[in-house]
């Protein structure tokens, strides 16, 4: 009988330890859902940005160059 009730406990405790287990992996998989999730958004936020601000340097060039035609003394 004192067997039986070793096993059981050792049971209870692989069990135990187990699901702890379990629950641990799922919240690392969580976590890097979540965070495959954010990089998912951020980098097409990311690539829009760039292209922006690309677009608005060429726009400014493009008006320097334009300022610059109109006040460079003509010849």
């Amino acid at each position: 009988m004192a067997n039986s009730a070793g096993n059981d406990v050792s049971g209870a405790v692989t069990n135990l330890l187990e699901t702890l287990g379990k629950l641990a992996q799922q919240q690392i998989d969580f976590l890097t859902s979540g965070i495959k999730g954010a990089v998912g958004l951020i980098e097409p936020l990311g690539k829009t940005a760039t292209d922006l601000v690309g677009c608005v340097i060429s726009a400014l060039n493009q008006v320097l160059q334009s300022v610059s035609t109109a006040l460079a003394p003509k010849k």
